[in-house]
């Protein structure tokens, strides 16, 4: 079994919508997808992620589910050391994270004073068991860290959503924590991450990444990727984002 997962293309957050840019990237993205044989697609709710999904859909003439435990992974939470309000509960700087173990373990990061004080266990849960429904329904059931290949098959299906909820995703199929995704990965919009099903043994799998964050529908066509989602190369340069 393959799993697709793609991020939404360069994003105008103000109107939930995709820039000029990101349109483009959503219909060179349809051009890679549309060959492919694809059991079923599946969608974040938010006006980004449908809209990049949207020339796939278009292009082949399908529909996809949409799945509220796909949209962006946004969960306040407060610092009980400075009273200050996250709304994205991840985005910290290195210095920050880094300096607590905790967050390094897949059972013990969301454990953490700051990500206790919002409903941080209750959103990974909707994430986990969404998720873990969808597989079981493609034949595949998870039992403790791993799945029982219950229906063992080469189907292959999609998920439209973001960066924040694909880590969470990433985090519970790979068993690590979302933690060392969210600031040690970069998956550029509309790029392409995939896993594959191992059943080295009947009835035994695990999903393994064979790509992650593929942009090459991209500079196929000579398009840049987009910066959403990056912060500075360099503390000096001032045109590229800093916070």
């Amino acid at each position: 079994m393959k799993i697709l997962i793609i991020r939404h293309g360069d994003p105008d957050y103000s109107i939930d919508s995709l820039t000029e840019k990101g349109w483009r990237e959503a219909d060179m993205l349809a051009e890679r997808i549309a060959p492919l044989t694809v059991k079923n697609y599946y969608v974040s709710p938010l006006g980004r992620a449908r809209d990049t999904a949207a020339a796939t859909l278009k292009k082949v003439g399908r529909t996809a589910e949409t799945l509220p435990w796909l949209r962006e992974f946004n969960v306040p939470v407060t610092d009980p050391k400075t009273g200050l309000q996250r709304g994205i509960p991840w985005d910290m700087i290195p210095e920050e994270w880094t300096a607590v173990p905790e967050y390094y373990d897949r059972n013990l990061w969301y454990e953490t004073p700051i990500m206790q004080s919002g409903s941080m266990r209750e959103k990974l849960s909707e994430v986990w068991d969404g998720l873990d429904k969808v597989l079981e329904s493609h034949g595949y059931v998870r039992e403790g860290n791993f799945y029982r290949a219950v229906k063992p098959n080469e189907d292959r299906i999609v998920f439209f959503c973001h960066f924040g909820v694909q880590c969470v995703m990433l985090g519970h199929l790979l068993g690590i924590s979302p933690m060392i995704l969210w600031h040690g990965l970069m998956t550029a919009p509309t790029s392409v991450t995939t896993l594959c099903s191992e059943e080295r043994r009947e009835g035994t799998a695990f999903f393994r990444a064979s790509a992650v964050g593929d942009i090459s529908h991209l500079y196929a066509k000579g398009e840049e990727p987009a910066f959403a989602g990056r912060f500075c190369e360099m503390f000096s340069n001032k045109e590229q984002r800093h916070d």
